[in-house]
């Protein structure tokens, strides 16, 4: 539990995400965002999913409520990840570590962290490390090599993250009839927001919103999760 074997932990994170967020930098210039401000954005925030909603609202100029309400919707797990991962942690970590994990939580980083019995802010810090700095590194070369790769890559680059999230949605759908129907489900109203009149009329913003309640809700109430499953995840959780 030292900050050196965080660090070592941390690199394939690392790796990973510098493909991702070289998707981002390039999506935040083609788009008309300067490289600055898709920095920042990056090292501010540390989340794909939530980035992309985020980005793709304020280009179509959406309202700040819509741009809130997606990302908090989007990014709410953290907070769950990071108070299960207040269990284990040292007893000797401050609160003002807690804070700064926090910031770095992410859902790699979880799944490598949750799996540790103990775990010290020495490790967190080097395991929180690379990834942060892989997330805006790549960022940063997606910004300025996107002038100078051909538009065929570019257009592959386009499609990476919904690449991404049918490669981790996929094969729990396979496995289990609750993520299948709740992935269904979510297809099916997307697909109902755009070609029905006056629902197409909605913003991104709030059909994103409308369509993350549903679903949840559905999932939640016609699966529910037993105390005896839970704890049986506890104990599993990479098998999540």
């Amino acid at each position: 539990m030292t900050f050196k074997s965080g660090l070592k932990d941390g690199i394939p994170i690392f790796l990973g995400y510098l493909a991702v967020s070289f998707a981002f930098g390039v999506f935040c210039i083609t788009k008309g965002l300067t490289p600055i401000v898709a920095i920042i954005t990056s090292l501010t925030n540390v989340t794909s999913a939530g980035q992309f909603a985020g980005v793709k609202l304020m280009i179509i100029t959406a309202s700040f409520i819509e741009i809130f309400l997606t990302t908090l919707l989007i990014n709410l797990r953290y907070s769950l990840m990071s108070i299960a991962l207040t269990q284990k942690l040292d007893d000797s970590v401050k609160t003002y570590h807690k804070l700064i994990f926090g910031f770095g939580v992410t859902d790699e980083v979880f799944a490598i962290a949750v799996q540790k019995e103990k775990i010290t802010h020495k490790y967190m810090y080097g395991l929180i490390l690379l990834p942060i700095i892989g997330w805006t590194l790549g960022t940063a070369l997606g910004c300025f090599l996107s002038d100078v790769l051909p538009e065929r890559i570019l257009d592959a680059l386009g499609i990476s993250l919904y690449a991404m999230f049918i490669a981790i949605i996929i094969p729990e759908a396979r496995k289990k009839l609750s993520v299948f129907l709740v992935v269904l489900l979510s297809a099916g109203l997307g697909i109902l927001f755009y070609y029905t009149p006056y629902l197409k009329e909605v913003s991104i913003g709030f059909q994103i919103i409308i369509i993350t309640i549903v679903s949840s809700l559905f999932g939640a109430l016609v699966f529910p999760i037993k105390d005896e499953e839970a704890k049986d995840g506890d104990t599993n959780v990479s098998s999540d």
